[in-house]
């Protein structure tokens, strides 16, 4: 039988959520600097989530389980 492991992020998914959500308040980005990917969350922070889009296009990914961290793992539940 073999033995499947899972590479999940340390970073919790709820919270991503919560930081992309605010993003709607005029604070993009801090998802981004959550997850360790500073450079991107700079971009989003100075353009105010890539001017909306960005964040409405992270709110699905998040939500949905296709966003990663740093290292490329998907965060966990």
């Amino acid at each position: 039988m073999a033995n499947y492991v899972t590479n999940t992020s340390d970073k919790s998914k709820k919270t991503a959520l919560i930081f992309c959500c605010l993003g709607y308040a005029g604070i993009g980005g801090l998802h981004y600097f959550y997850v360790g990917r500073y450079i991107k969350g700079l971009l989003y922070l100075c353009t105010g989530g890539l001017f909306g889009i960005g964040t409405v296009v992270d709110t699905i990914k998040i939500a949905s389980g296709g966003f990663k961290d740093n290292v490329g793992a998907p965060l966990r539940q």
